[in-house]
């Protein structure tokens, strides 16, 4: 009995001997299916060992390995030694792959082939050879094939003279392509409607252009539901296939509130009414109360759908803001009118004109602004993985000009550009880099009010100083906001665990009148890639602060890019 019992609490450990690599991996990983409670040293454990060697080494092109066993240590702590010898591996002596119908030209198909892996002369891979099986059919399904099916598909193994024969044969058959497009449940124009679909009647099918089609429709907001489908039953009766899209309309009227925090500006609110269509044109209307102790504003949007009705739309905007910040105070109404276009490579242009009216108090200057101003902007956001992307690039530019002959108070131009960048080695190690530039030209500064002057600091500027608090001073010691403005920074992430970070980053820049006096900041923070967006605590020292109010704290929640 006692010895029964020591047989079953002895520990016995594996160690593999004689692979490296991609053999020495898929061994473990087929090992890795029997339960550790079951390792010992008794010979039947050492046959389903070798059972399950032989087959990770035979999917892998060796099919004459060899396996000895040996049993070190004492009966309540063992070693079984593993050593393997994986032979010769078996060697492509055949390889017959071919593709017929009209996939025999289809670029996609050819890679596939040539990129499969199974050329003459290399060693065997079962995972290749399903593999390039399944990439055909996906191909195929992906791509309109759907009479596509293999005449002959077989792998012919002979271990004893290391030789493979490879024999895959597709029929593809003829592509499919679209054909025409019904709509139903649609409150809009079908016309608008049909200015979203990717494709027409006789383009070659392509699933990606139905998934297109799908989100399209669903970036419109019109819709509460869509659902696009190929009419399958089509298949085998003709080579052009109909689509289907079934809508819902959108509720007229969208309420949503927000609560949030920022140590910029501190506890605030959001209301925001939507009416995402208002007529059968498709127009919809935007309206949003923001709220925080020194910023309130109101805002009231009215958008208008061209014929490509996500790529060119008018927006008329009015906005309403109150700003009581350091030593700015200011009541802004700005009235704009905006035309958009929404490129293909994601780049989006605005031109406008915006009417801009504003009483001000800056420091010991008030004042009141009367500006029209015409202006461009480009912007281009792209990213990759989710809230909390591992790749991604943010850019802005905008050029705003007025002169007294528009009626404005002031001569000005004004020149702004923004940019951001994500990048990651691995999964571990992610970096953030971000920049703002800006420039005004004018004859007479201190005509301009607070919301065209520039000013740095804060969660989003320069850490370690107050938001917008790194400014020139008047001969008060007010802050009077700049005529330039330049701020940097750089940031290090790593993933502590899970969708915990640490980082440590430094922010430089300044905004001047006539001379920059630089400004450095640098500090330590945690980050949590929370399932709305990140979440950033940064613990940062001004480096050029006044003495007293070199450290601050900075939380915020919102995307890098």
């Amino acid at each position: 009995m006692l010895a029964i019992s020591s047989q079953v609490l002895a520990e016995t450990e594996l160690e593999i001997e004689g692979l490296e690599g991609p053999l020495l991996s898929n061994v473990e990983a087929y090992i890795s299916g029997i339960p550790e409670e079951d390792y010992s040293v008794s010979l039947r454990f050492q046959a389903r060992l070798q059972e399950s060697i032989t087959d990770a080494l035979k999917a892998l092109g060796y099919y004459q390995s060899t396996t000895t066993f040996v049993v070190e240590g004492d009966t309540s702590d063992r070693t079984l030694l593993v050593n393997i010898d994986a032979g010769q591996p078996v060697i492509i002596y055949v390889s017959d792959i071919v593709i017929s119908g009209e996939a025999a030209a289809d670029e996609d198909f050819i890679n596939a082939v040539d990129n499969s892996g199974l050329n003459l002369g290399q060693v065997i891979n079962h995972g290749r050879y399903e593999s390039l099986k399944s990439t055909l059919q996906n191909l195929a399904l992906r791509k309109g094939y759907f009479d596509g099916d293999f005449t002959t598909n077989r792998l012919e193994i002979a271990p004893g003279r290391h030789q493979a024969i490879v024999r895959i044969h597709y029929d593809s058959g003829k592509r499919y392509s679209f054909g025409e497009t019904s709509i139903d449940g649609s409150q809009i124009e079908e016309k608008r409607v049909r200015s979203i679909i990717p494709f027409q009647a006789g383009d070659p099918y392509l699933a990606s252009q139905v998934g297109e089609l799908n989100q399209y429709l669903s970036n419109t907001e019109w819709f509460s539901s869509v659902y696009v489908e190929p009419d399958i039953d089509a298949v085998g009766k003709t080579y052009q296939l109909p689509m289907k899209v079934h809508l819902s309309p959108q509720v007229r009227n969208q309420l949503e509130t927000s609560i949030g925090y920022a140590t910029d500006v501190g506890a605030r609110g959001k209301i925001r009414w939507k009416k995402p269509w208002l007529n059968p044109e498709g127009h919809s209307l935007d309206t949003a109360l923001s709220i925080s102790k020194p910023e309130q504003e109101a805002t009231i949007s009215y958008k208008i759908p061209l014929e490509q009705v996500l790529k060119d739309y008018y927006v008329v905007k009015y906005g309403l803001k109150n700003v009581d910040n350091n030593d700015t105070d200011s009541l802004e109404s700005n009235l704009a009118f905006e035309r958009h276009w929404v490129y293909d490579s994601g780049w989006h242009r605005t031109i406008y004109t915006r009417f801009l009216y504003e009483e001000f108090t800056q420091g010991v200057q008030d004042g009141t602004a009367w500006l029209v101003l015409p202006g461009i902007s480009f912007s281009q956001s792209r990213s990759r993985g989710g809230t909390m992307p591992m790749w991604g690039d943010k850019k802005a530019f905008t050029i705003e000009a007025t002169d007294q002959a528009l009626t404005s108070d002031v001569k000005l131009l004004r020149l702004q550009a923004q940019g951001a960048i994500v990048r990651s080695i691995g999964e571990n190690h992610r970096g953030v880099a971000r920049a703002d530039i800006g420039a005004i030209y004018t004859d007479d500064f201190y005509k301009l009010p607070p919301s065209i002057r520039f000013f740095a600091g804060g969660d989003n500027s320069i850490r370690g100083y107050g938001y917008e608090e790194v400014s020139p001073k008047d001969s008060e010691g007010y802050l009077t906001g700049g005529q330039y403005m330049a701020t940097a920074s750089l940031e290090y992430q790593y993933r502590v665990v899970g969708n915990w970070w640490v980082a440590t980053f430094v922010d430089y820049g300044d905004a001047w009148l006539d001379t920059p006096d630089w400004k450095m900041g640098t500090g330590v923070g945690i980050r949590w890639a929370s399932p709305v967006g990140p979440v950033r605590l940064d613990f940062a020292w001004g480096l050029d602060a006044e003495p007293g109010d070199e450290f601050k704290i900075h939380f915020t929640l919102g995307p890098e890019v």
